[in-house]
């Protein structure tokens, strides 16, 4: 699908599995915002420079932050609480697209892995009538976004891979390094 010819609308349904092989559906809230990534800066001053300006480092970005929402105490949430284990988390969602020509309705795939360890746990509050809102916070090490069966992104902190769209975004650094 060319993205000229289609006109992405919404995420029509998704789930989030959790698990050693990501197969197991767990019970989040109706929506996850995903991570932001937040790359390093320095800034940059001297001779030869008006003022200063901050210049980005390539392949270096501070924490990067899952949060779960829940909507009571359960099963699934303690799955992924253990601080000592690693968590792997999938989502899975379909996402809606109109077609520019026709009008007609299309679906492509859209696939979110990270792979982490526990940073918070939340259990919420205990209310009549209300849900808990549990969470838990991870603190990601491997991050990778995939539209229409195509790695868009894939981030690897522990073993320095940075992809985008298809390029080693460290390629020219690792040659010197």
């Amino acid at each position: 699908m060319g993205q000229e010819r289609y006109i992405p609308e919404i995420i029509n349904d998704y789930n989030v599995y959790g698990g050693k092989k990501a197969d197991k559906c767990i019970g989040v809230t109706d929506a996850t915002q995903l991570p932001t990534m937040d790359q390093i800066t320095e800034t940059i001053s001297g001779a030869g420079i008006l003022g200063t300006y901050e210049t980005g480092v390539p392949g270096q970005y501070g924490s990067l932050e899952q949060e779960i929402n829940f909507r009571n105490l359960n099963e699934d949430i303690f799955s992924i609480a253990d601080p000592t284990e690693p968590v792997s988390l999938t989502m899975r969602g379909s996402e809606q697209l109109t077609d520019r020509n026709t009008g007609a309705l299309t679906y492509r795939g859209v696939r979110i892995v990270e792979r982490g360890r526990l940073k918070k746990f939340d259990p919420g509050k205990l209310e009549n009538g209300k849900s808990m809102g549990s969470k838990v916070t991870l603190e990601l090490f491997y991050y990778m976004i995939e539209v229409n069966n195509k790695v868009m992104l894939e981030y690897d902190k522990l073993n320095s891979v940075y992809k985008l769209n298809g390029k080693d975004m460290l390629a020219k650094i690792k040659q010197y390094s």
